[in-house]
């Protein structure tokens, strides 16, 4: 059926308000008490439905007014789409993660995504496994603009840009750290600054960059290093440390998730390097949203836990 807006133009909700507890309370001064209108108020309304439907719709008898078929045949057709309608505009929609069946886009660069979903993935499988999560690769340079274009649903970012449509939280805060193989270089951590700038060095950049803020802070104190090998991506670095006497600089994070895998050594940076913040990005349109807000509280639980967890099993590392 085509909607013909023309066909709405004369109608009032608050009348069909009004037919509805007529209806129910069948007098006049009843329905003005619940609706907290004067009587003239209400009678003045069922006038104009009795114009509006061409039928009396309601007839007085001994006790109580009557309704007429037509406005028996209405209410059983306006009932359930005036609750459907109260339902729609003022109760807010839930969201149950043991029944739901959703996707989740998520945009985030590789190194994110090894250290976060493998712990995070595991435990939506055990409180909503009917989600699926659709993770995008992208980078600090992209997160906004696809934000922007609705392409994902939450971003994680070390992206500094806030537009003001732009909502965050921070995650966590992270240092940098040295990854190296054992069979490569023979290093014991902490690293000297002569020692980490010596060898060469693999560098991570998502723009062509061949430097980075660490090269300009090794130049302050007139050094330099060696950068043998560019890559937009973190995920092949250990393959390359294993095969190749170099250093490369992580996350601090990954290193620690490294470190399980790869049989990979670590130490803190021998220079200051400031800490950079991983946040959550979501665009100011899905505040409410209930599903991304649930994900979000999640997330952010998760890697709670995960920091305690690793905290509370510190110990001296094989760096």
């Amino acid at each position: 059926m085509t909607i013909r807006e023309n066909d709405f133009n004369r109608i009032d909700l608050n009348l069909l308000v009004v037919l509805v507890v007529l209806f129910r309370e069948r007098s006049v001064s009843l329905a003005a008490e619940k609706l907290h209108l004067g009587q003239p108020a209400v009678s003045g309304a069922l006038a104009r439905l009795r114009e509006m439907f061409d039928d009396p719709l309601f007839v007085r008898s001994a006790r109580e007014m009557t309704p007429t078929p037509r406005a028996q045949a209405l209410i059983e057709s306006l009932l359930p789409l005036m609750e459907s309608l109260q339902t729609t505009l003022f109760q807010s929609p839930a969201f149950d993660p043991a029944t739901a069946n959703h996707t989740f886009t998520l945009g985030m660069a590789d190194w994110i995504e090894m250290w976060l979903m493998p712990d995070l993935l595991a435990q939506l499988r055990r409180i909503a496994p009917g989600l699926r999560i659709n993770v995008v690769a992208t980078d600090p340079f992209a997160d906004t603009a696809r934000l922007e274009k609705d392409d994902l649903d939450l971003a994680l970012s070390v992206a500094k840009e806030r537009p003001a449509w732009l909502h965050h939280q921070t995650l966590t805060t992270m240092e940098f750290r040295a990854v190296w193989h054992p069979n490569q270089l023979a290093l014991t951590s902490p690293l000297t600054l002569d020692e980490y700038i010596r060898p060469e060095h693999l560098l991570v950049t998502y723009r062509s960059a061949t430097t980075s803020q660490l090269d300009e802070k090794l130049a302050q104190v007139g050094l330099q290093r060696s950068v043998r090998y560019t890559s937009p991506h973190f995920s092949s670095l250990p393959f390359i440390l294993h095969t190749t006497p170099a250093i490369t600089t992580v996350p601090a994070g990954l290193a620690a998730s490294w470190l399980n895998y790869y049989d990979l050594r670590v130490s803190v940076l021998p220079l200051e390097l400031p800490a950079f913040d991983v946040s959550l990005l979501w665009h100011r349109r899905r505040e409410k949203d209930p599903a991304l807000q649930w994900l979000i509280g999640v997330i952010c639980e998760q890697v709670k836990a995960s920091e305690k967890d690793k905290k509370g099993k510190l110990k001296p590392a094989p760096l």
